[in-house]
């Protein structure tokens, strides 16, 4: 990860001041970090905007956060919010196929919501100006 850094900061110097390369770095950097560290929030948060099953929540992960989920990381995952009763599943006959289609509870809402909260509050506490 350093290695990577400085060497878009060398890159950036010789450019004559080209910030976007670094700055779409670090993001990209922060993406992963969080979509790791907070893996649940973001399927659940998945699942809040749709009802949803593994594979698409895959593609879409993928998508959104340039991560990709190994089905031995989210099934389980899965397994274990739907036992906790954040979600509930169904299973669906979608495109020809029986696909397990997950959709959030009002638990599961709950805790999103808690999270952002908590989240928001963090990150004004380290607004150090005031």
């Amino acid at each position: 990860m350093t290695k990577q850094i400085s060497t878009n900061i060398i890159l950036r110097n010789r450019t004559n001041g080209n910030l976007k390369s670094l700055t779409l770095n670090f993001r990209k950097q922060i993406v992963q970090r969080i979509t790791t560290n907070f893996l649940d929030i973001l399927v659940l948060r998945l699942i809040q905007a749709e009802p949803i099953w593994g594979y698409k929540i895959i593609k879409e992960t993928e998508r959104l956060f340039g991560i990709k989920l190994r089905h031995g990381a989210l099934y389980p995952l899965l397994n274990t919010l739907e036992k906790k009763g954040y979600t509930k599943s169904k299973k669906t006959p979608t495109g020809g196929r029986i696909r397990k289609v997950y959709t959030i509870t009002q638990k599961g809402g709950k805790l999103v919501d808690a999270y952002h909260e908590v989240l928001k509050e963090q990150l004004q506490k380290l607004d150090l100006k005031n």
